[in-house]
Parts: C-alpha cells; sequence; structure tokens
C-alpha cells in the first residue's frame, strides 16, 4: 500500500503481534525541496537513516506488517511531536519553555542535519511547516496507531519495532567508558515503554545473531516510543539504533561490503522477534 506520506508492505497473513516501523529512512526528496535547501542533494542526505527500509524488508513474511516513510527527515521529522516547532526557524512561532531538541534545530521542522549544518538560508513560513505537518506527519501517526490498533485487536497485545540507525561515532561515550561497543542500542525509555519480557526477548534475538547490545544509552527513545509505548495498555514500543557503519559507507551514504550480511543477520532478529506473542500468553502489563 503507498500513499504520498508513506509506504506499508502487509503480511499474506498477519500472525504477528508486532509492527515494525521506520520513520527516518524516507528519501523522497523533491525538487522544490532541494531547491529551497543551501545543501547539496549529498549532504541533505546525512541525517537520513538510509538504507533501513532496505535492511528490514522481509518482515512481511513472518506475518507483521512494514511501515516505511516517504519524506525524508530533513523535511518533516516523524519522530518529534507536531508541536515541537522552531522559532529560530519558523515564522510566527513564539519560544514556549526550554526544549533540547528544538534549541539544537532538531524539532519537527528540522532547522539542521547532521553536525549541525544549516538546512536553510533564512526562515519558513509557519504556513509550509503546518502543511508538512498536515501532509506528512498527520497521516503517518494516523496510519501507525491503526496498525497497532490491528495488532492488538487480533492478538490481544501489540509490539512496534521502530527502526533506526546511528553514525558510528554516536556510542563513542560508551566505549571510553570501558565498556564494549555496541552495535546495536535498545530504548524502551527505561522501562516506561515497553515490558521487561519483550525487551528481553528482542535483546535476545539480536545478540543470538552476533550483535553487541546495550540498552538505553545513549538513545532511550524518542517522541514514537514516549507516544506509543503503554504497556499497561498491552501496547509496547522500543527503539532499535543500529551502527551505521555496519552496513553502509557513512561519507558516500552507500552500502557497504557487509550490507547483505548484516541484512541476512536482521532476517534472523526479525524472524524471532516476530514470535512475540504467538507462543505464550499475552504478555502481562507492568
Amino acid at each position: 500500500m503507498s500513499h504520498p506520506s508513506y509506504d506499508i508492505i502487509y503480511p499474506k497473513q498477519n500472525l504477528s503481534c508486532t509492527v515494525f516501523a521506520s520513520p527516518h529512512s524516507g528519501r523522497n526528496y523533491t525538487a522544490s525541496f532541494l531547491k529551497s535547501t543551501v545543501l547539496d542533494a549529498h549532504t541533505i542526505r546525512s541525517s537520513e537513516d538510509a538504507f533501513v527500509d532496505m535492511l528490514f524488508d522481509v518482515v512481511p513474511q513472518y506475518g507483521a506488517p512494514f511501515l516505511m516513510a516517504g519524506a525524508p527527515r530533513a523535511y518533516v521529522d516523524l519522530n518529534r511531536a507536531s508541536g515541537e516547532l522552531d522559532p529560530a526557524l519558523i515564522n510566527g512561532v513564539s519560544r514556549q519553555g526550554h526544549n533540547p531538541r528544538v534549541a539544537s534545530g532538531l524539532g519537527v521542522i528540522p532547522r539542521v542535519v547532521a553536525n549541525g549544518r544549516a538546512i536553510y538560508h533564512g526562515k519558513i513560513t509557519l504556513e509550509e511547516a503546518e502543511k508538512r505537518i498536515e501532509n506528512h506527519w498527520r497521516p503517518y501517526h494516523a496510519i501507525l496507531q491503526q496498525l497497532l490498533n490491528e495488532a492488538h485487536q487480533r492478538h490481544g497485545q501489540a509490539v512496534l519495532i521502530d527502526c533506526h540507525s546511528m553514525p558510528h561515532e554516536a556510542v563513542d561515550s560508551v566505549a571510553r567508558q570501558g565498556m564494549k561497543r555496541p552495535d546495536v542500542v535498545l530504548g524502551d525509555r527505561f522501562g516506561a515503554a515497553a515490558s521487561g519480557d519483550v525487551v528481553d526477548r528482542i535483546e535476545a534475538a539480536l545478540v543470538g545473531a552476533g550483535f553487541t547490545v546495550t540498552r538505553n544509552t545513549p538513545f532511550a527513545g524518542a517522541y514514537i516510543t514516549q507516544a506509543y509505548g503503554r504497556p499497561l495498555r498491552g501496547q509496547h514500543a522500543v527503539q532499535i539504533e543500529l551502527d551505521r557503519s555496519l552496513y553502509m559507507d557513512e561519507a558516500r551514504v552507500q552500502p557497504n561490503d557487509q550490507f547483505e550480511d548484516v541484512r541476512r543477520a536482521l532476517q534472523q532478529v526479525v524472524a524471532e522477534i516476530a514470535l512475540i506473542g504467538q507462543d505464550r500468553a499475552p504478555l502481562a502489563a507492568e
């Protein structure tokens, strides 16, 4: 199923209570957007979770739907609240308290891409910001909640797997603490977004496929895990951050020689995660 703001690959049979989603791998860079930015067509992609949709495209084979964003993160960030508007970028928006994401230029309409590089010469209109939210943010979140509702109705529970990638240097701080550098960071808002059973199962699947995993440091999950993680209602949300250097040349934004190996390993992970809820009673609320 295609929509201007997203694509969904549905399984032939809905066997799993899981829903997989990739909100930052969208790469529909329109000519009008590229004309409006000071960045070239390569640099604008630096904050994109490039190829994550390709890494996880096996999801429907295991009985779960896979939702993928169409619009790029630099255009509208689906992992932010619709009200996270940046007064430094958008005309007519007043400052309302301190939001560190907005202050750093990473609101729902980003002002910068990776390494703080400005996207625009000046400001954009509030009308333009609202149009992006209405045309892309709202449809994506409406269909995401619908998929979770359908999973919950069929299986008595729903588990959102929110798929992302991170720059290799993002976990430098973890390595400096003497810990083994993680390949994957799982974010569950320190237990607020998902039950321990769910996160344990996801971590075990990743470790079993050869990945080194840590939780919540340095990424505990952003808007999506916060908004959709409702374990007391049987709706769980877990963010997966995968080290980009494992599967791509970050500077060139191209798959590297290990891409297919990582994709095969993730297929094993997806197969295991999709079994959540199929081989046991509904997960206990916490």
